[in-house]
């Protein structure tokens, strides 16, 4: 069985279970998802199985694109590969759906989170900013200091300052699949998912679940 699938994040809603509870989904359109390469050790060395998914049309791929797709039978704008249990059950041109996976099992859903631009270290790390009195009146949301001046005399990587907040690659684990809705390609899991409305995500079987 393959790892994964690519989907489409649709949005969240609710719905509710046996007991009448409400539950918090995401709705995620999976597949149609077909293969466009299979990876062999003799040639490539590792085996794993490529997808694509989100039909496009001709004039926005390149030649080389549109000859790399042309087993395949459909044109695709994503491209990602999953290891498999046996690449050999599966062949250039198969279709995969949200059959996948089943009501109840874990996943691991990754994706781009939702860019949030320039932000400073409050927002950005969650600091306290410095003190309201005492002449401090324009530094509400200072880091304060970052390092000391002679030893080291240079700033440490990775210390926590304002930049780039958000635009990155999430993986959220351990969601549940509440519902699978083969004939419309939907998958419905609890909880939120990383990124915003249509962007791209990849449900995997979970790596520390079930």
């Amino acid at each position: 069985m393959i790892e994964g699938l690519l989907g489409r994040k649709i949005g969240m809603t609710q719905i509710f279970d046996e007991t009448g509870a409400v539950v918090p989904v995401t709705v995620i359109e999976v597949g149609p998802c077909v293969v466009t390469q299979i990876r062999v050790r003799e040639r490539d060395g590792y085996e794993a199985v490529q997808i694509g998914f989100g039909e496009v049309k001709p004039k926005s791929l390149n030649k080389p694109q549109r000859g790399h797709l042309a087993g395949a039978g459909k044109l695709v704008r994503h491209l990602r590969e999953f290891s498999a249990d046996n690449p050999s059950d599966y062949k250039v041109g198969d279709v995969l759906g949200p059959d996948l996976f089943a009501t109840g099992q874990m996943v691991d859903v990754t994706g781009t989170s939702k860019g949030k631009g320039f932000q400073g270290v409050v927002r950005r790390h969650g600091f306290n900013g410095g003190p309201r009195t005492h002449g401090q009146s324009d530094r509400l949301r200072a880091p304060g200091s970052i390092g000391a001046g002679t030893d080291p005399g240079h700033v440490f990587k990775n210390t926590r300052m304002a930049g780039q907040m958000g635009n990155r690659r999430v993986t959220v684990m351990n969601l549940t699949v509440v519902e699978v809705i083969s004939d419309r390609n939907l998958l419905l899991v609890r909880g939120s998912v990383p990124g915003a409305k249509n962007g791209l995500v990849m449900i995997r079987r979970a790596a520390k679940g079930n």
